[in-house]
């Protein structure tokens, strides 16, 4: 069902009710110097010559598929089924837009509901919005959802193992808060437990941005003592694998859904995720699709709760920047759906061996080591040589070695944080072991 613009008719017939002769007339309240300026273009090319100029500068760029590709900080690059860009292109999917009338959106509505269903189920959690901006955003909204607790609880712990970048979300949300915010080391459960009382949200990463997995025992049960909510972002994909969120007592899980069925180069925002449990559902920002029955007794879907400024008083709104990332949710949830249980579970096994396996082989090189401890999916290298100077050579070898940690710590000059999903084969990692044996010389 292709998008079909109006036709010459149409136009027509739309001028004519508005009094109006041509579309020039649109355009008179304009300067006349100002409505058709001069464009100093070259002369223009067939169609021959324009997709011959396209392609040379297309070939130009690289992508995760073109090269052996171990860069990962956020965006990752795991495998799509080829049925998700498919069926989430269908036209019937592309042109829908909010789903403000269920009688005409029924599409759309379940399409939210079966995520929302397969997202509660992945993270343990009791209720799923209908998607978010990113994950940075996400999690900055979880722990405005822990600030809702009451005006004597102003203080948020941050991991120092957050995202940078989520980091400066979380500190642009709260620029114009009286709100406490610091940063603590060690177990999310030992840094609740010395915090005073005025606690309202901790926020532990699961894993964190260098890979490492967290011990969340006891975290919720200190967080609460305190009168506080327990916030954990996590990767999806590692919770196919390990114990939720919810099974360790959280309050909120965020995540950044790229992982599930987006592309790398999706553009824009991508996808967060928010989940939480029905104690704290009308703290939750956004929408929730519910499932319902009509008079005859049909099944159908509809908007159970919204705290979107758009459907309610301003003053009122859980969130004023809320919005479902359409597609970005759809192609998650046609992805959940094709990998299902065992799907899910065996992709974050592969990510979990060929990550440890490649750590492994990085240690044993000369000059190299890897930092200890349990992690998933992305692991920290220290090199010989400076990284950002070894991620240049290995980019000429059409090798992504992973990201120089220089990038946000100038300090940290030989540290490279490295990423293995199920994608990077064990020929893919015998080529970075041996390139950077080669390179650090």
């Amino acid at each position: 069902m292709p998008y079909v613009p109006a036709t010459d008719a149409q136009r027509e017939d739309m001028l004519h009710r508005i009094g109006l002769v041509s579309i020039k007339e649109l355009f008179e309240d304009f300067p006349a110097a100002l409505r058709y300026p001069r464009l100093d273009l070259d002369e223009g090319l067939g169609e021959l010559e324009v997709l011959r100029e396209l392609e040379a500068m297309s070939s130009a760029n690289v992508t995760a598929d073109s090269c052996r590709w171990f860069l990962g900080a956020g965006a990752y690059d795991h495998f799509i089924p080829s049925a998700v860009p498919y069926l989430a292109s269908r036209g019937e999917f592309v042109t829908a837009y909010t789903p403000y009338q269920p009688e005409v959106s029924q599409g759309t509505l379940q399409a939210i509901f079966e995520y929302q269903s397969m997202i509660a189920d992945l993270t343990g959690m009791e209720a799923v919005n209908a998607g978010h901006y990113d994950g940075a955003t996400a999690l900055a909204e979880a722990v405005l959802m822990g600030l809702r607790g009451g005006a004597d609880r102003r203080r948020v712990l941050l991991p120092d193992g957050l995202h940078p970048e989520y980091r400066e979300v979380i500190s642009s949300y709260l620029v114009a808060a009286d709100v406490a915010v610091e940063t603590y080391s060690g177990t999310p459960a030992a840094a609740a437990a010395a915090s005073p009382d005025d606690l309202a949200v901790l926020v532990a990463c699961y894993p964190d941005f260098f890979g490492r997995v967290a011990d969340l025992s006891g975290a919720a049960e200190a967080v609460h003592a305190k009168g506080g909510i327990l916030a954990v972002l996590a990767d999806p994909v590692m919770l196919g694998l390990l114990k939720s969120p919810g099974e360790w007592g959280a309050d909120v899980v965020a995540a950044e859904g790229q992982s599930l069925g987006n592309d790398l180069s999706y553009g824009g925002p991508y996808l967060g995720i928010m989940a939480t449990t029905n104690a704290l559902v009308r703290r939750l920002p956004g929408r929730i699709v519910g499932e319902a029955r009509d008079a005859e007794g049909r099944r159908g879907f509809v908007l159970t709760l919204v705290a979107r400024e758009q459907h309610i008083r301003r003053e009122k709104a859980v969130s004023n920047i809320c919005s479902n990332q359409g597609l970005a949710t759809l192609r998650s949830c046609i992805h959940l759906a094709l990998m299902g249980r065992s799907g899910m579970r065996r992709a974050a096994e592969l990510c979990w061996h060929r990550a440890h396996w490649c750590a492994r082989r990085i240690a044993a090189l000369d000059g190299f080591s890897v930092a200890p401890g349990v992690f998933f999916k992305e692991f920290v290298v220290t090199t010989p040589i400076d990284a950002e100077t070894l991620s240049e050579r290995l980019c000429g070898r059409g090798i992504v070695c992973g990201l120089p940690l220089s990038r946000y710590w100038p300090e940290r000059r030989r540290e490279l944080l490295v990423c293995v999903t199920e994608k990077n084969s064990k020929a893919d990692i015998e080529d970075l072991a041996e390139a950077l044996r080669e390179e650090a010389k």
